[in-house]
């Protein structure tokens, strides 16, 4: 059985191209296991007036981390979509003192087979995700609660 390439070389460089936001924020895909995907990003262009991390910043991190675990999964099955986010609710918990780290997966209660066969059968599917920005004593700083579509391209 043969596992199919990475996705993420190409998914980083496309995030970085055509985001610019994300160039700004130094976005990095850190890991990525098929079920989870790590964004991280430097402290320093990502601060408030206060020294931590920009509000701002974080949400669009997790934000992103999402959009990219979705992204990736459709690339390693080859599908071509546009994937969105529908919405999401934000809770920020701590400040983040140190470099940024966001984890993004499925959120409970979710699974990648219903999504990619609604996809196949009526071009366009939606999932809800989680991501964390972890803390200090295993408790999360930041959270994000999302649902993203994806559409086939024409």
């Amino acid at each position: 059985m043969t596992t199919p390439p990475s996705p993420l070389p190409d998914l980083e460089h496309f995030i970085r191209e055509g985001i610019p936001l994300a160039r700004a924020m130094d976005l990095h895909i850190a890991d990525f296991d098929g079920d989870r995907l790590v964004m991280t990003a430097p402290l320093a262009p990502n601060i408030n007036d206060k020294g931590c991390a920009f509000g701002g910043s974080l949400a669009s991190l997790m934000t992103v981390a999402c959009w990219a675990l979705v992204e990736a999964r459709l690339r390693q099955r080859g599908l071509d979509c546009d994937v969105f986010v529908a919405d999401s609710t934000i809770r920020y918990l701590d400040p983040v003192w140190e470099d940024l780290r966001a984890e993004a997966t499925l959120a409970p209660g979710a699974a990648w087979e219903p999504f990619f066969a609604t996809l196949e059968n009526r071009g366009r599917a939606r999932a809800d995700f989680t991501c964390v920005v972890p803390g200090t004593g295993g408790k999360p700083a930041a959270s994000l609660d999302a649902r993203f579509v994806a559409k086939r391209r024409a």
